[in-house]
């Protein structure tokens, strides 16, 4: 049945979440069920990435068996180095996956400030406060799509970051 879970699955959250257990909740029940429900996009948004699990064992693992060919990774960020320094097992994943992923930094300038998000064809979850680790998260396709517009109209305005390697001469 489709709505079974097995012992351990988290279920996608929907409504208003509010501090930073319950975001990392959030990010870690979505990566989980990016692996379950075979998703073929995942897009992942933030000045930063300070304060996301991605450094986890259970989010690379997770990650780790996600990553397929067919698969599309993107990281939209204001900054990278945050990423290189914080999550250490994360960054190992992004060079070994580079075919899928995509990176791209953006400057925010007024209103282009990159919106702290989780975006997937059938599920969002999209930080309004990341100060507080507040937002929501849901189905509702016309929210889905409004913050997928929000993150395009920032990677239109960012460029190529966040190389899997440097080369130098």
């Amino acid at each position: 049945m489709p709505n079974e879970r097995t012992a351990g699955e988290q279920p996608l959250p929907e409504g208003r979440f509010d501090g930073r257990e319950a975001f990392d909740g959030i990010v870690r029940a979505a990566l989980s069920a990016a692996v379950r429900q075979g998703w073929k996009e995942l897009v992942l948004s933030d000045p930063d990435f300070a304060d996301w699990p991605l450094g986890e064992r259970a989010s690379v693992e997770a990650l780790q068996a996600w990553s397929a060919s067919g698969r599309r990774f993107i990281l939209l960020a204001q900054r990278f180095d945050v990423v290189e320094r914080n999550h250490a097992r994360f960054v190992p994943w992004r060079r070994m996956w580079d075919h899928i992923i995509e990176c791209r930094v953006v400057r925010a300038e007024g209103s282009n400030a990159v919106p702290s998000a989780i975006w997937t064809p059938e599920w969002c979850a999209h930080r309004t406060d990341p100060e507080r680790s507040r937002g929501v998260s849901g189905f509702d396709p016309r929210a889905r799509r409004e913050l997928r517009e929000a993150i395009d109209e920032s990677w239109r305005a960012g460029r190529p970051a966040f190389p899997a390697s440097t080369l130098g001469l």
